[in-house]
């Protein structure tokens, strides 16, 4: 006699593996990132860089910034 539908084991698929923690440079990384971005930004706000404010200093601050949050999202 042929089996029933509802009793024909299904296939489950195996658990997802976990990810290994990140390795202890990344928070120091994306910390270093934020902080050194912000601190180029009120630099540069309050004129204490070498040849004025400029958008070149703004930019690099925000790129520090921007690196912070690319780590970010690699931290678990």
């Amino acid at each position: 006699m042929p089996r029933s539908k509802s009793k024909r084991s299904r296939y489950t698929p195996p658990p997802p593996k976990k990810a290994p923690p990140s390795p202890p440079w990344v928070p120091a990384l994306m910390f270093t990132g934020f902080g050194l971005g912000v601190l180029i930004i009120i630099l540069n706000y309050l004129g204490l860089l070498p040849g004025g404010a400029g958008n070149g200093y703004l930019f690099l601050g925000l790129g520090f910034i921007t690196a912070g949050f690319l780590l970010a999202t690699q931290y678990r």
